[in-house]
């Protein structure tokens, strides 16, 4: 798209966004609040009520609640619900997703939003990329463990074990090279980890079950947005996907199916994303060059037993102008 056109939508999009932030809604941000609310209610009362609700519904709910929580804590990272980068951290620091420190998780996805790099696999730590130089080392069985991986199901199925391992890898990491950062985010992890588990063991609820059945099938969950969610080309607006999905999933996602536009302007709360894409959604995929998709169900169908390319990474050659003005 010419400059000209870009600019001008980027201002269309300032005043879009300067007359919701007027709202009382906006500005307070209920809509997250109540969020939180309904997040942490959700999930403490299915734990604690399990035995009256049974072992199978309490499954299903802790599933939903532990995926959305995850969803939670990326608003959080974005300044949402405060401006206080600190009080956020503190309303999402509880490990109810097991894995992944909260400091952690920010500092990896803030550096993901430097667009003019992103996909790039040195340094996009979200990409699903590899290098040439790492592609040319692995063996033939770690490229096909790799292809398994990308198609829909290996993604849901293998892929949060890969995560897992890589993340049990940076904890080793952390401690043997003494990166005390690190070290001190995964100490707090742990020591609300150890709290959540005593909790579940004092509810008869076994915590070797929470991670097999409840955690593990969460960040499963979390793996059908992030599919396909950015690809490799020339123009870092064409990078991020824009899926139109069925409002179940825009409700557990919080919009971030709307990827394009969230990459776009990552300040704006996730109940502004749809509202501005609906509004500019011609010229938003005309901006991501069509990568649109109508639906997870589509990525289902396209790569039940396909595998989608991304491998090695064939190269981008960033535009830098265009990147400083969306960013």
């Amino acid at each position: 798209m010419a400059q000209g056109s870009s600019s001008f939508l980027h201002q269309q999009q300032r005043d879009v966004i300067r007359q919701l932030s007027q709202s009382w809604l906006w500005r307070s941000e209920l809509p997250t609040w109540g969020l939180i609310v309904i997040i942490y209610s959700g999930w403490f009362i299915s734990l604690t009520c399990w035995q009256t609700i049974g072992l199978l519904p309490a499954t299903l709910l802790l599933i939903w609640f532990t995926s959305w929580y995850m969803s939670l804590q990326h608003e959080l990272i974005h300044g949402h619900p405060t401006r206080h980068a600190g009080f956020n951290q503190l309303l999402g620091l509880l490990p109810l997703a097991i894995w992944y420190p909260y400091g952690l998780y920010r500092d990896s996805h803030l550096a993901h939003h430097r667009n003019q790099q992103l996909t790039l696999p040195d340094d996009d730590p979200e990409s699903y990329y590899f290098s040439a130089a790492s592609w040319q080392r692995f063996a033939p069985w770690q490229r096909q463990v790799i292809r398994i991986r990308n198609t829909f199901p290996g993604r849901l199925l293998l892929g949060p074990l890969l995560d897992i391992l890589q993340t049990l890898r940076a904890l080793l990491v952390a401690f043997y090279r003494r990166q005390y950062r690190a070290m001190a985010m995964w100490l707090v992890h742990g020591v609300l980890l150890a709290g959540l588990f005593t909790l579940m063991t004092h509810l008869d609820f076994s915590p070797g079950y929470f991670l097999l059945f409840i955690s593990y099938p969460a960040l499963s969950l979390t793996k059908v947005r992030s599919f396909l969610e950015h690809r490799a080309a020339d123009d870092p607006l064409a990078r991020s996907v824009i899926n139109e999905a069925a409002l179940p999933w825009r409700v557990l996602f919080l919009n971030l199916n709307y990827h394009s536009v969230h990459h776009d302007l990552p300040g704006v709360p996730w109940y502004g994303l749809g509202k501005i894409y609906l509004r500019y959604q011609e010229t938003y995929q005309q901006r991501n060059h069509g990568f649109v998709v109508r639906g997870y169900g589509e990525w289902l169908r396209r790569f039940l037993l396909t595998a989608v390319e991304v491998n090695e990474h064939p190269g981008c050659k960033p535009d830098n102008k265009t990147t400083k003005r969306h960013e």
